[in-house]
């Protein structure tokens, strides 16, 4: 249930209102913004009467919420969340972040050179695997620890925060003290205890979409972390399984504009597992800038025929360069910056 208040109420009033709904058992969550007060209330509302909170002189609308999210959901929160990673800003109206690297960290050499390319070319975050998840038990599984101190490592030399896949909850420990943005794979979207245990930390986390999930168990996925007291959450589509063959996965650019009207939550794209091909990122790079993504997250690699995973899906250095280029002429035309 949203309760919206007037700005210029009666406070004593309005603290009076908070408490008796607390004693109810309901949570709140109060935004306040330039013309109204927002209440959301978290809890089982049925029994609450409408005519009895329309008698306080401070309410001036009370709406029901459909929905099954609560603290994801934009009516408890009007305002778009701005998501702090080491001092990056995701989300709002004006910066549009880009973050690049290679899928996988193949050694510190490796992933400090890129690291600089990334930053050289505009990116503001340095994105690396050191756990893979692989389709093939036979498949490259990652450098684990080692790849992490390497990206550490790029951190010190570049100062770009480092985002990374967590793959189960036994690593949050080493993830919390090392990596800036925590990032859950699609495969592991719906790993709730996995998303239990996140929501128990202040760690940002970029929420990937599922395989072949609905918009709504995404968002789910995300209350889940929210629901645990952590609300630095960002949702990023990385494209959903369907018939088609031509490309990796279908990527759904519909989901920003859905995302932005129905959740507060700073939503980016993953343009390169999406399509699996180099040749289409620029395209849909500049398409997801379009449609009003708050970001991009890239595979970046300076020799993609070597790289040890995906390396079909990959943008050289220049061409990474390039295409943030033409994003930031993409993101003029909306009123925005990259």
């Amino acid at each position: 249930m949203i309760l919206t208040v007037k700005k210029d109420c009666d406070r004593n009033e309005l603290q009076r209102l908070m408490n008796q709904l607390e004693k109810k058992g309901l949570e709140l969550n109060f935004s306040e913004g330039a013309n109204y007060i927002v209440l959301g209330l978290v809890g089982d509302t049925t029994a609450l009467d409408v005519d009895w909170l329309k008698s306080f002189t401070c309410v001036k609308e009370v709406t029901r919420v459909q929905a099954p999210y609560k603290k994801a959901n934009r009516l408890f929160h009007p305002e778009d969340s701005v998501i702090d990673v080491s001092g990056v800003k995701v989300g709002g109206q004006e910066k549009i972040v880009v973050i690049g690297g290679p899928c996988s960290v193949e050694g510190e050499e490796m992933i400090c050179d890129i690291a600089q390319q990334v930053k050289d070319a505009g990116g503001v975050m340095l994105r690396g695997g050191a756990y893979k998840p692989r389709t093939s038990p036979y498949a490259f599984q990652g450098m684990g620890t080692e790849g992490i101190l390497a990206m550490v490592k790029a951190r010190e030399k570049t100062g770009l925060p480092i985002v990374s896949e967590l793959m189960s909850a036994d690593k949050i420990d080493e993830f919390v003290e090392h990596v800036d943005l925590i990032q859950v794979g699609a495969r592991n979207m719906q790993n709730f205890d996995l998303l239990k245990a996140l929501g128990k930390i202040d760690k940002p986390v970029l929420l990937k979409r599922g395989l072949a999930n609905t918009i709504e168990e995404w968002i789910m996925a995300a209350e889940y972390i929210m629901a645990g007291g952590n609300k630095n959450v960002i949702l990023c589509e990385r494209g959903i399984r369907t018939f088609e063959k031509y490309t990796r996965n279908t990527l759904d650019l519909s989901v920003v504009p859905i995302i932005k009207e129905r959740t507060h939550l700073p939503i980016i794209i993953d343009p390169s597992h999406a399509t699996g091909d180099w040749k289409l990122v620029e395209a849909m790079s500049l398409a997801a800038i379009a449609a009003g993504a708050d970001g991009l997250i890239i595979e970046v690699h300076a020799c993609p025929e070597c790289a040890w995973s995906d390396g079909a899906q990959s943008l050289k250095p220049a061409k990474f360069a390039s295409l943030i280029e033409k994003g930031r002429a993409i993101a003029k035309v909306i009123g925005r910056e990259l």
